[in-house]
C-alpha cells in the first residue's frame, strides 16, 4: 500500500525551503577580460560564505561573486593588471590595493602587484571595506606577486638619488 503525503504539507516544505534558501535572483554581472585566467578559479572557490554579515549570492559570469541584497560587494576576478597608478595605495594584511573614491560612497579596490589583478567593489553605506578587503585577504593570497610595489611620496621621490 503506497502512502503519500497530503499535497498541502508538500507545499509547505516546499516553500520552507524556498524560505531557507533566500531564493535570491542571480547577480547579474559582466565578466572581466582575463577571468578565465586560472588564478581567479584559485580565489573564486576561497571566497568566504559571508563578508561583513552580508551573505554571498549567486552570480551569472566566470570570476566574479556578489555579497548582500541588494548586492553591497562585488569581486570581478581578471581585470586589467594596473602598474603605476595616482590612486592611494592601501596595504591590509600584506595585501596591497588602489584605492577609487571617485564614484563614493561606492569605492572599487583594485589588487595591486599580483596577478590576477581583482577588482572588489564596496558600498560603504553597507559594508566596511576594511572588514571586507581583510576578509578577502586569504584568497587573493593564492595570486602571484608580480614585482610591483607601493611606494610612497618620499620614496618616489628618493628613487635615482
Amino acid at each position: 500500500m503506497r502512502t503519500s503525503r497530503p499535497l498541502g504539507a508538500l507545499i509547505g516544505t516546499l516553500l520552507a525551503a524556498i524560505a531557507l534558501t533566500g531564493c535570491q535572483p542571480v547577480v547579474s554581472l559582466d565578466p572581466a577580460a582575463d577571468a578565465a585566467d586560472p588564478g581567479c578559479a584559485d580565489v573564486v572557490v576561497r571566497l568566504p560564505d559571508a563578508l561583513d554579515g552580508l551573505p554571498r549570492r549567486d552570480t551569472d559570469a566566470q570570476a566574479t561573486a556578489a555579497w548582500g541584497s541588494p548586492p553591497a560587494v562585488l569581486v570581478l576576478c581578471g581585470v586589467e593588471v594596473p602598474s603605476a597608478s595616482s590612486y592611494t595605495c592601501i596595504d591590509v594584511d600584506g595585501v596591497w590595493w588602489l584605492r577609487n573614491a571617485e564614484q563614493e560612497p561606492t569605492v572599487t579596490f583594485r589588487l595591486y602587484g599580483r596577478e590576477p589583478a581583482i577588482d572588489v567593489v564596496v558600498d560603504t553605506d553597507e559594508a566596511s571595506a576594511a572588514s571586507v578587503l581583510t576578509a578577502l585577504a586569504d584568497a587573493v593570497a593564492t595570486t602571484q606577486p608580480n614585482g610591483h610595489r607601493c611606494v610612497d611620496a618620499e620614496d618616489s621621490l628618493s628613487v635615482g638619488s
